[in-house]
């Protein structure tokens, strides 16, 4: 009952994104190349793999809507605590080859429930750490607006177009994270691994499997302790499939 209820909301799911990137991909395509984009779409292996991508759990409650990115090195909340708990119980029966994290404090404590259930021993990748936001880092959401004059909620495109003052561009993530998923992908052929990161690394990562701008990725929510499962189908004419997006296992 638990494998059909879980094909189904995976099945649901693949249809809504399928939906979205049908609707505009040309227009999304035509305004990467105007702007000059260098394709950074990863090389993807001549094999099939499925990529679990976690997200961390609620951070401390000092650290809500703060800008904290790579440089602040946080922990999780209880609920935080509780949402790693949810994603070691929706993955048990999953036969995972391997786990790739983040370095960050608040990825090592998510993804500890799963290893220490599954006895796999985390590969750790610096590069999976979160943004550098620059000289956003420790602001407030609302913050942002009063010291730089501009909008937090538009980081996404900021980050691609003009940047965030001492912190990362899109070209700089991309070319950062890029290498990281290639390997991964590589060196796990046929094989099912979980990937415990950042919601601004899962929207690298989309946008280079899509070929799209990192600034199109705005329109998916990656809420804290989601999973979002993508297959790399290198024998189907699509190359990839997002089968889950942003599901948040229910808490104990």
């Amino acid at each position: 009952m638990a494998r059909r209820k879980r094909a189904a909301q995976r099945k649901a799911c693949s249809f809504e994104v399928a939906g979205l990137f049908d609707h505009g991909s040309r227009v999304a395509r035509a305004r990467s190349m105007q702007h000059g984009s260098t394709d950074l779409k990863p090389h993807l292996p001549n094999h099939p793999t499925q990529l679990y991508l976690i997200r961390h759990g609620e951070v401390e409650e000092r650290y809500h809507k703060v800008f904290g990115g790579s440089r602040i090195d946080m922990g999780l909340s209880d609920l935080g605590r509780r949402q790693a708990r949810a994603v070691a119980a929706w993955l048990a029966d999953t036969s995972l080859d391997g786990i790739y994290a983040s370095p960050l404090l608040r990825v090592q404590e998510t993804l500890a429930p799963l290893a220490q259930a599954s006895g796999l021993k985390p590969v750790i990748i610096p590069s999976l750490r979160e943004v550098d936001f620059g000289d956003w880092t420790g602001y407030r959401w609302e913050g942002v607006k009063e010291h730089f004059g501009v909008s937090a909620f538009d980081w996404l495109e900021i980050i691609e177009e003009a940047g965030i003052p001492n912190g990362e561009s899109g070209h700089e993530l991309a070319h950062r994270v890029r290498p990281a998923l290639e390997k991964i992908l590589h060196d796990n052929p046929h094989r099912r691994v979980a990937v415990f990161c950042h919601g601004g690394i899962i929207r690298v990562i989309l946008a280079l499997l899509l070929g799209q701008p990192l600034k199109h990725m705005a329109h998916f929510n990656i809420e804290y302790g989601s999973i979002s499962v993508v297959e790399i189908q290198p024998e189907k004419k699509h190359a990839f499939e997002i089968e889950l997006l942003n599901y948040c296992p229910p808490l104990a």
